[in-house]
């Protein structure tokens, strides 16, 4: 029986990582990440073939034909006027052709084409690196819960242990006849919601630890041991965001604000592309090929074969070249509104882009005025939460020297006990939310740091 859990144990490692580890190996591993960059490949191989459209289309052809037979009707070789003859004629040829074909003017759809790939790849590598930005700022939230949730654990057990003490106390007191039996219950009955409390916080914990896991796409079974934050980024002073600053510093600095505003100058010169079949087409085409026969028979009324020579086949293939230049012109004079739709139906793609790069802009506005709120919300929190700290912890230890002589409650040391250990967790909460909206701040202007 014990043979699978020393399997499992076995298969379970246990990695240490810090921040930027975090983020590297997440940046890594991220699918998303991966995705973006696959269409960033595939843009610069559109960007490839729309530069091709300005070079000419070669096409080679080989034939060869190792036994072609007809028959036919032909004149009388003796020259009787109204007699024919049955003819055979038995042949083995090759023939090779080269043909190429060079767009002179298609209404500058190339250059269309040309100018909409090149933006939309730009776009593209743009996109991969607020992707980048988005899998670290993911990656980072979730190391800031867990390593916050680790300290929330670690009050609860601290608690618990108080708890437990106290417990003990109470028992003691109680034999000798200094504590009720209802005290000693209500003890009891505290030190269980203690515990309790220790055990859901050890599950959050469990839980923020995996989701960690998620997004760093490692093996589930992987025990995780996080390096803490640096103090000056616990204790960093906070600042005062100006709103106008941050705003110009979002709509300079963000990568998707950037390409969104590509892809509507992509889309704009696709109206162009689409306007093109107005225009006529114009293409020089130029064929060259040649052939050759191997052998050639012939039989005339069923008798014996004639064989005709010729040169060797090499020879025959340097002679026989020919060419053909030609200047095609073609015009779409009507084609049932079919150019009109597209034209209209790039028009209409054009100003959706627009739609979007414009509420984009207003959204980091909002998202910057959101962040720089709750930044100065988290920052007056810390201030709070220590004098709170303060105040609860004076506060437990009179009640509680008051308590051990008798002249105070349990109900009054078990509120004292429960504000104090409250006001520790607000104050850790404080303190990973105010470092946690510095990034949440720099990732909304654009500026986060991933190295």
């Amino acid at each position: 029986m014990l043979l699978p859990l020393r399997s499992v144990a076995a298969e379970t490692m246990e990695k240490h990582l810090s921040l930027r580890e975090s983020v590297t190996v997440a940046l890594e591993n991220a699918s998303s990440l991966k995705k973006a960059e696959n269409a960033r490949q595939l843009q610069g191989s559109d960007v490839l073939r729309s530069y091709g459209g300005f070079l000419p289309k070669i096409s080679a052809s080989a034939g060869y034909i190792p036994s072609s037979v007809s028959r036919s009707y032909g004149q009388n070789s003796s020259g009787v006027p109204y007699e024919t003859s049955r003819l055979k004629t038995e042949r083995e040829s090759v023939d090779l052709s080269i043909v190429t074909s060079l767009n002179l003017f298609n209404g500058f759809r190339d250059y269309a084409t040309l100018q909409s790939a090149l933006k939309s790849e730009r776009s593209a590598e743009l996109s991969v690196a607020r992707a980048r930005q988005s899998v670290a700022f993911d990656v980072i939230q979730s190391y800031y819960q867990v390593l916050l949730n680790q300290e929330v654990l670690a009050i609860a057990r601290e608690n618990l242990l108080t708890a437990k003490d106290q417990l003990t106390l109470s028992e003691r007191q109680f034999h000798i006849g200094l504590k009720a039996l209802p005290d000693l219950y209500q003890q009891q009955a505290e030190t269980a919601r203690s515990e309790l409390s220790a055990n859901q916080a050890e599950a959050q914990l469990e839980r923020s630890r995996l989701e960690l896991l998620r997004r760093l796409r490692l093996d589930p079974r992987t025990r995780l041991a996080l390096a803490p934050l640096s103090p000056s980024t616990l204790a960093a002073e906070p600042v005062k965001p100006d709103i106008d600053s941050l705003i110009s510093l979002g709509l300079q600095n963000r990568s998707d604000i950037k390409s969104r505003k590509l892809d509507a100058d992509a889309a704009k010169w696709q109206i162009r592309q689409a306007a093109s079949a107005r225009y006529p087409k114009l293409d020089l085409n130029v064929n060259i090929s040649t052939g050759g026969i191997e052998s050639l028979r012939q039989t005339i009324d069923g008798s014996e074969p004639i064989s005709l020579d010729y040169p060797p086949l090499s020879e025959q293939l340097e002679n026989s070249v020919g060419y053909t230049v030609s200047l095609n012109m073609s015009w779409a004079i009507f084609d049932g509104f079919q150019t009109r739709y597209n034209v209209e139906q790039a028009k209409i793609n054009h100003l959706n882009r627009r739609l979007d790069y414009e509420d984009l802009q207003s959204d980091i506005a909002i998202d910057l005025q959101q962040a720089a709120l709750e930044y100065r919300s988290a920052a007056a929190g810390i201030a709070s939460a220590k004098a709170g700290l303060r105040a609860a912890k004076a506060a437990y230890e009179a009640i509680k020297r008051k308590y051990d002589l008798g002249a105070s409650g349990f109900v009054e040391l078990s509120t004292a006990r429960a504000a104090l250990f409250g006001a520790m967790s607000t104050l850790s909460q404080a303190t990973y939310n105010l470092a946690l909206q510095k990034e949440v701040l720099d990732y909304a202007a654009g500026t986060l740091k991933i190295n």
